[in-house]
């Protein structure tokens, strides 16, 4: 499951995911709050977590996660992925340089100081 997260600049899209994501959550929540956001802006944020409660992601959501990153490429400005989960950060490690906006990984405890990073000017 994939739930938008609020109280973030309008220029910032925000998930959590809890337990295991399918590819609808990614069509039916994370995709069209993406659309919304880059029909507004010509760079937007964003701001993923996945807690303790994340238990594991489809392979087509993993392809999802992937088309919608390489989609936008160059207009991402700063991601924030907050986690503790081991592959998740390793996998983020690897993909952080193919993209051209900022990347930074922060674990679960650190959620409130992502927030901050991606609502700084």
């Amino acid at each position: 499951m994939i739930e938008i997260l609020a109280g973030l600049p309008d220029n910032v899209v925000a998930f959590r995911a809890k337990g295991h994501v399918s590819r609808k959550d990614y069509d039916d929540v994370l995709v069209p709050k993406v659309k919304e956001a880059f029909a507004k802006h010509r760079k937007v944020r964003c701001l993923y977590e996945l807690g303790p409660e994340f238990a594991g992601m489809a392979p087509a959501a993993m392809w999802e996660d992937f088309k919608v990153g390489i989609e936008h490429l160059a207009s991402w400005e700063r991601i924030a992925v907050v986690t503790d989960v081991e592959w998740i950060r390793l996998t983020m490690s690897v993909f952080r340089f193919i993209m051209p906006g900022e990347i930074r990984l922060f674990g679960t405890a650190q959620a409130a100081e992502a927030r901050r990073w991606l609502a700084a000017d």
